[in-house]
C-alpha cells in the first residue's frame, strides 16, 4: 500500500471565494465536499469568506483557512493486505500499525523531529478509532501568522490524529492546534485542555462527515 501522500500535510494556496470547487477532483455540492471515491460527503468548515480554501487529491481533502483552521480527511482504501491485517489484528493493533507504518512515517519523512506526545485507542467512538497527539517542529500550516517569543527559531506545531475504519476505508482525520503556534508563548493551555480541544474537534469533524454504505452484492 502506498504511503499517505503528502497532501496530508500541505494545502496549496487560498483560492478566490468564488472559485471554491476549481481544480478539485471531488466536487462541490452546496456547503458539502462529495469525496471523489463516493465514499464521503462532509460539511465544507471554513468559509470563502475568510480565505477559506478546499483543496484535494484522490485520497484527502484539504480545509484550510487565514485564521486558525487546518483540516485534512484522508480516505484510503484497504486492499487484501490491508483487509488481512484488519482481521488478523483486531482493531486496536491494526490502527497502531496503520499510524505507525504510513501516518507517522509520513510526518518524519517531512518534518524533523517529530514526536508522538500521545496515543489513545478509544474502543466506543465508530467502533474502535485511534486518537494521537503529534508534536511536529516547523510543522505549522500558519507560518506566516508565527510570533518569534523568546528566540524560538522553530514553532513546534500541535496535530491531532483520529484514525478509524469504514466500508473498507481507513479514514485519517488530522487537525492542527493553530493556537499554539500563533499565540506563542502567550497561549496558557495546559497539555491535557491542548488534547480535549482537539478531541472535540476531531469529532465534530466527524459529525460533519456522511459515509456511503457499501452496495449490497445482486443474488
Amino acid at each position: 500500500m502506498s504511503r499517505l501522500t503528502s497532501a496530508l500535510l500541505l494545502s496549496v494556496a487560498c483560492l478566490c471565494p468564488s472559485a471554491f470547487s476549481q481544480g478539485l477532483l471531488g466536487r462541490i455540492d452546496g456547503k458539502t465536499y462529495v469525496s471523489p471515491t463516493g465514499q464521503f460527503r462532509v460539511q465544507i468548515p471554513v468559509l470563502p469568506e475568510l480565505g477559506g480554501d478546499v483543496s484535494d487529491t484522490p485520497n484527502v481533502v484539504t480545509f484550510q483557512d487565514d485564521f486558525n483552521v487546518y483540516i485534512s480527511i484522508a480516505a484510503f482504501q484497504q486492499d487484501a493486505t490491508q483487509r488481512w491485517e484488519n482481521s488478523t489484528r483486531g482493531a486496536k493493533d491494526y490502527l497502531i500499525y496503520f499510524f505507525s507504518n504510513f501516518v507517522l512515517a509520513d510526518f518524519k519523512q517531512n518534518f524533523n523531529g517529530v514526536q508522538i506526545e500521545s496515543a489513545k485507542f478509544v474502543p466506543g467512538t465508530l467502533d474502535g478509532s485511534l486518537l494521537t497527539y503529534l508534536l511536529v517542529p516547523g510543522g505549522t500550516m500558519f507560518p506566516e501568522r508565527v510570533q518569534q517569543f523568546g528566540g524560538d527559531a522553530v514553532p513546534v506545531a500541535k496535530r491531532g490524529n483520529l484514525l478509524f475504519v469504514r466500508n473498507g476505508f481507513v479514514f485519517v482525520i488530522s487537525i492542527e492546534l493553530a493556537e499554539r503556534v500563533i499565540e506563542g508563548k502567550a497561549y496558557g493551555k495546559s497539555t491535557e485542555e491542548q488534547d480535549e480541544i482537539l478531541r472535540k474537534r476531531l469529532l465534530e469533524m466527524v459529525d460533519r462527515i456522511t459515509f456511503t454504505a457499501p452496495v449490497a452484492a445482486k443474488k
